[in-house]
């Protein structure tokens, strides 16, 4: 019973963290069709991102480990050790590349405005960035739904 209740948290904290994100590509088109609500949809995904992606991130990491310690499963898994490489390069785009990305985007918004080459080449980054970290835990699902073989 103990494994059920912590596999039932970790996949709701999939579903929140990934939803979450997937859901900034709503907000901010949204948000094109009116330029002057582009900084308070900005504001809404870093909430988003803050309050509940992120910490949903660290709950999976937590609960995905506490299963694997629960289950005995050897961390050197092809599946488990490429989600687990995965995971941490996407902690580090988070960190060092989508947050201040966010940051600066925000930042644009609001001066010199949306309309500036500034803000635009900021928003090509952003959603560059999300893209590929929403792609990037598209293919970590994937592996911890269907622990393919790798290597074989």
């Amino acid at each position: 019973m103990e494994y059920l209740i912590v596999k039932w948290l970790h996949v709701l904290a999939a579903i929140v963290a990934l939803g979450s994100n997937v859901t900034y590509a709503v907000w901010l088109s949204l948000a094109g069709r009116d330029p002057k609500s582009l900084p308070f949809a900005l504001r809404g995904v870093r909430t988003l991102d803050n309050r509940f992606a992120n910490p949903s991130y660290v709950l999976l990491l937590l609960t995905g480990l506490l299963m694997v310690y629960l289950v005995r499963l050897p961390l050197t898994l092809p599946w488990l050790a490429t989600a687990l490489v995965l995971y941490i390069l996407t902690t580090v785009i988070g960190i060092f590349a989508y947050g201040p990305a966010l940051r600066t985007q925000l930042r644009l918004a609001e001066v010199p405005g949306p309309d500036s080459d500034e803000y635009r080449r900021a928003a090509r980054r952003g959603l560059q960035l999300g893209v590929s970290t929403i792609a990037i835990v598209v293919v970590i699902v994937f592996l911890m739904v269907v622990k393919p073989s790798l290597w074989a």
